[in-house]
């Protein structure tokens, strides 16, 4: 399954590849237009306007004796989709561990068990209500299949380049990091000389013990 993925991701079958992108990317645009029962419905009925001729082109071959009863679409009829087991127990397993992962993950959140991760969530909820407004979450679904689609590859392709933007990138900040605690360090003030008169009063009271 994993490897199918890279395969699409990675534009390794061009025809196969741009089927699925076009089809994913047409059917999220007609929902901003058209319900999701009706999209499915017309996606289907496409399906079938094209399966359907051909199934009887071929039973008509068969009739005349032309076609041996070859059924056009027998490798995918016996392609097996069904979980065994095994299967069902590990995915509902996972999904089970995701779902408590979540919930613990947000109530600790939402209650305060990390004043900083609290903080990090209250400005991500906030940048999230901005982007609510701009855009809905119908176009935030499409851009990312384009970016799933598009930026795995364009990273391959300029992988040097990005890598020379990444250090670059890492390099400015570190060297901004240490301009600020250089200036922490100057403005902070310094407790080494408060020690010395401290250390001149007890050797004067030690010499006048001697004294007397």
């Amino acid at each position: 399954m994993a490897s199918k993925l890279a395969d699409l991701v990675y534009w390794r079958n061009m025809w196969w590849t741009g089927v699925v992108f076009t089809g994913l990317v047409i059917g999220l645009a007609s929902l901003f237009q058209l319900s999701t029962i009706t999209v499915l419905c017309n996606v289907f009925l496409g399906v079938m306007c094209l399966t359907f001729p051909l199934r009887l082109y071929y039973k008509l071959l068969e009739v005349l004796r032309w076609n041996p009863g070859v059924h056009p679409f027998q490798s995918y009829l016996d392609y097996d989709s069904t979980l065994t087991d095994k299967d069902t127990v590990m995915l509902v397993e996972e999904m089970v561990l995701l779902s408590a992962f979540a919930v613990t993950s947000i109530k600790r959140l939402l209650f305060i068990g990390s004043i900083l991760d609290s903080i990090k969530f209250l400005l991500l909820l906030y940048l999230l209500s901005y982007i609510g407004v701009l855009i809905n979450g119908l176009t935030l679904i499409i851009i990312a299949v384009i970016a799933i689609f598009s930026l795995p590859l364009l990273y391959k392709k300029q992988q040097v380049r990005i890598r020379k933007i990444v250090r670059a990138t890492r390099a400015f900040w570190k060297r901004i990091q240490n301009i600020f605690l250089r200036l922490y360090q100057s403005a902070r003030p310094s407790s080494a000389p408060a020690s010395k008169p401290a250390t001149a009063t007890a050797a004067a009271l030690k010499q006048k013990v001697k004294s007397k």
